[in-house]
């Protein structure tokens, strides 16, 4: 046995597999943590090292104290981390005031947490309280189609929001709460991460304009999932956009839209509509 045998850490693994194959992680592009649960801890805790020394993280969350994240490391690359683990990902400790961190396993070799872990950590912070603790997944990718819309659709929540609804029926049932936008800002500190938090104190996703996606969930796969289906709906925005010269000649509409909510039982952002 070994902690490459524990469920959780086949599944990260998996889920950082299949990011890389969808194209979304080019060179050391994106980035992943997930908060452990408890048995998921005690499961890894026989392979932990005694820590290393901690690392502040300029900004903090007393509420996250003591959680444990699995993270991907600064500069790994996704296509990686399948073959060698330990120096590609690990597992690090948040200290009892929250802001900081030390590794207790993996990340081998000097390697350190993503370079973006004070955004995550920021937005499993929002994510935890707006969810009562079900949020335990960040995920940060670069998909191409999400990013090419930031070029040409408005940079609001109701605009990116309603493209992506009109494009694809899942849609609305998937991310019935929309998405959120983030401008363009320089990634890796706190800045970013305090402005990305901002926006999914409101939304399980935001964009990144001109950068990427964020998205949060309950576990990997539904994260993975809504990650999944905002990119495959700008795919399809695009294409018509390209396809139509620009013109859209027939869409879901918002009667359409309220319509799919009342079947599948879910509550759609009313200020999104326009009539």
């Amino acid at each position: 046995m070994s902690i490459l045998d524990v469920k959780i850490i086949n599944d990260y693994i998996r889920t950082i597999t299949d990011g890389w194959e969808q194209g979304w992680h080019e060179r050391n592009g994106g980035n992943l943590t997930y908060r452990m649960t408890k048995d998921e801890v005690a499961a890894c805790r026989p392979y932990f090292t005694e820590g290393g020394a901690w690392v502040e993280m300029g900004v903090s969350a007393a509420h996250l104290g003591g959680e444990y994240f699995l993270t991907t490391g600064s500069g790994k690359f996704f296509r990686n981390v399948c073959l060698d683990p330990v120096h590609n990902i690990g597992i690090v400790e948040i200290n009892p005031e929250g802001n900081a961190w030390r590794i207790v396993w993996g990340l081998e070799g000097g390697a350190r947490p993503t370079s973006e872990f004070p955004s995550h950590f920021m937005n499993h912070a929002v994510r935890v309280k707006a969810t009562n603790g079900a949020c335990r997944v960040i995920y940060h990718a670069h998909p191409a189609n999400i990013i090419a819309m930031t070029y040409t659709t408005p940079l609001t929540a109701k605009a990116f929001t309603r493209a992506l609804w009109q494009s694809a029926t899942e849609c609305p049932v998937v991310f019935p709460g929309g998405v959120g936008v983030v401008p363009w800002m320089v990634p890796g500190g706190a800045d970013i991460a305090l402005a990305t938090s901002k926006e999914m104190e409101t939304y399980e996703a935001a964009v990144w304009a001109h950068h990427g996606l964020f998205c949060s969930g309950p576990d990997l796969d539904i994260t993975f999932g809504l990650m999944h289906t905002i990119e495959k709906a700008a795919e399809i925005y695009n294409l018509v956009l390209a396809t139509g010269g620009g013109k859209i000649l027939a869409t879901i509409s918002d009667e359409n839209l309220r319509a799919i909510a009342k079947e599948f039982g879910v509550t759609l952002r009313e200020e999104f509509l326009d009539n």
